[in-house]
């Protein structure tokens, strides 16, 4: 009989609201069930700051709640994976999922993948990505501050984003298509009445363009036909955010289960699929509404079927998945469950709960002492400080991580060396460079990222495929990587943590990041107007998340 060991009842993949609500049924149930998520555990969800309209919940964030939805799920003893699923085998009792850490098997599959932002496609969209045009306003807003800001499209997202980036925005110019809105009257109110928003309706975009960054906006009236030009002052630019809808991220099954003309995936009302133990959950299905209240909805269901179909199995098959110890719920605010490592940085509920050392809560600190534990080799931190407070929050922040483990040693360095200060170097147990570095305090987002990219630097970290790792081998040319992020941005610590796997395993590569909140300067050099953004070599720029394929592939062009 085959090796059980990677055996499951229930294989989920995404790790958004869908997937971690029927992870909280399933594993409650005594089944073993594994969350697989590529990115960031929580969706879409966690780069929305406020939600009001959960029921039971006055308010709080996305990434609160799906935190706390995780955190319930591992109470009850549902497992989790970072990685990406490249492929399913999905005929059979037993089917295989090949993700980037190995195959795993399961008798029922749920897929709960979500959708991204959808791009237009008007003329110098794809051009001005990053320089002007952007998607997501919780990461890039901030770089529009004092200037103006457009925001194309009439749903939720459109209106409630609107009002957001009026925090920045000197005035919110939105275009909207249709006659009016499409989104609840509530939420549109709320942006038609805000003193610093304008909203021009049958109203669509017809180019941007400009020089580095954006100069001019053409957009048109659908049914009079007048165009309107805008054109910024003199020296300076101006945003557009683009808030038209999502993708459905279907490509894992396409051709596997049916999908709509639109590739959605078609589900029964038992969010059953067109096969036998595959069932959807989520912004992925066909669907009239797409939010968090439904996609627990479709979890739930997607759970309950799954249970009777991985009964049946057992009794089918004679096999019954080992499944982990569970624990009690944990009920304790702590981390936000980004980027499944250790969570939240260093943040205000510590004190509170009087664990740690002042700055980790309880659960932060165990699951940094399991990285720590399983970290091959010690490692330097060797800190350049200048006199700014940043500086003394980056001593204190690795100072309070040296004193949890005997593999990790802190150091100052040569207050004669320049470097983009404040700044922590990776050094490995010799003194040689680890090829990894950050420019900033590596909270926010940024902190999973960093404790990984220790983990990767210590020894083996991460593993990937043969093909990979020649790839990275075969790299002979010197590659400086400036990686600039947000710690508010949900997208940058895939990139940050890939290229920070490249630059461990190969002494040609050094990968440094950079919190662009204390970087200005790089930020106008490379006229960066959103996040992630990395530069090759000083040359050749880069914006949107990568996965280490994605890097490769970019740094070969």
């Amino acid at each position: 009989m085959e090796d059980n060991k990677n055996l499951y009842d229930v294989i989920i993949v995404g790790g958004g609201p869908a997937g971690l609500t029927a992870a909280i049924y399933l594993a409650r149930a005594q089944y073993r069930v594994l969350v697989v998520e590529k990115e960031h555990f929580g969706g879409q969800i966690t780069i929305t700051s406020e939600v009001v309209n959960y029921p039971g919940i006055l308010k709080t964030s996305g990434e609160s709640l799906t935190g706390e939805m995780r955190r319930q799920a591992e109470g009850f003893g549902a497992e989790f994976l970072l990685a990406e699923a490249e492929s399913l085998e999905l005929s059979g009792r037993i089917k295989t999922i090949k993700t980037s850490k190995g195959e795993l098997r399961c008798f029922g599959v749920l897929i709960a993948t979500g959708a991204h932002p959808r791009m237009i496609g008007f003329p110098g969209e794809e051009a001005y990505r990053g320089h002007g045009v952007a998607y997501c306003a919780t990461c890039d807003g901030e770089f529009f501050t004092g200037m103006e800001v457009f925001v194309v499209g009439g749903g939720f997202a459109a209106a409630e984003e609107s009002v957001f980036l009026t925090k920045y925005a000197s005035h919110v110019t939105v275009l909207v298509r249709e006659d009016d809105f499409t989104c609840a009257k509530a939420v549109a109110e709320e942006t038609k009445k805000h003193p610093k928003i304008t909203v021009l309706y049958n109203t669509e975009v017809k180019e941007v363009s400009g020089d580095s960054v954006l100069r001019r906006l053409v957009y048109i009236n659908n049914k009079t036909g007048e165009t309107t030009e805008y054109k910024a002052e003199e020296g300076r630019t101006f945003g557009v955010f683009v808030f038209a809808g999502y993708e459905p991220a279907t490509k894992l099954v396409r051709g596997l289960v049916k999908l709509s003309e639109q590739g959605y995936v078609i589900t029964d009302i038992s969010q059953k699929t067109s096969l036998d133990g595959v069932y959807a959950a989520g912004d992925v299905c066909v669907k009239n509404l797409r939010q968090v209240v439904t996609a627990v909805g479709d979890g739930a269901v997607a759970a309950t079927e799954l249970e009777r179909y991985a009964g049946a199995m057992h009794k089918e098959t004679g096999i019954v998945p080992q499944r982990a110890v569970s624990k009690a719920p944990r009920t304790q605010a702590g981390q936000g469950a980004s980027n499944g490592g250790a969570g939240r940085p260093p943040g205000t509920e510590a004190e509170a709960s009087g664990t740690g050392n002042g700055l980790f809560t309880k659960e932060i600190l165990e699951q940094l002492h399991t990285v720590f534990e399983r970290m091959e080799n010690p490692l330097i931190l060797e800190l350049y400080l200048d006199e700014r407070p940043v500086s003394m929050e980056l001593k204190q922040y690795m100072e309070s991580l040296g004193e949890l483990t005997d593999k990790l040693t802190v150091v100052e360095g040569d207050r004669n060396v320049e470097y983009g200060r404040p700044y922590v170097r990776v050094l490995r147990a010799d003194r040689t460079p680890a090829g990894l570095g950050f420019h900033g305090v590596p909270g926010g987002h940024e902190f999973a990222s960093f404790v990984m990219g220790l983990y990767n630097a210590a020894g083996k970290g991460q593993a990937l495929d043969d093909a990979q790792l020649a790839r990275i081998s075969d790299i002979d040319d010197a590659l400086d990587l400036k990686i600039m992020v947000s710690l508010s941005c949900t997208m940058c610590p895939e990139l940050v943590t890939s290229a920070q796997k490249i630059a461990s395993l190969n002494e040609h590569v050094n990968a440094e990041v950079y919190d662009i909140n204390h970087f200005g300067e790089l930020k106008d050099k490379y006229n960066v107007m959103s996040v992630p953004c990395m530069v090759l070599n000083d040359e050749k720029v880069s914006f949107g998340k990568k996965n280490i394929e994605q890097i490769l592939d970019w740094i070969a062009r």
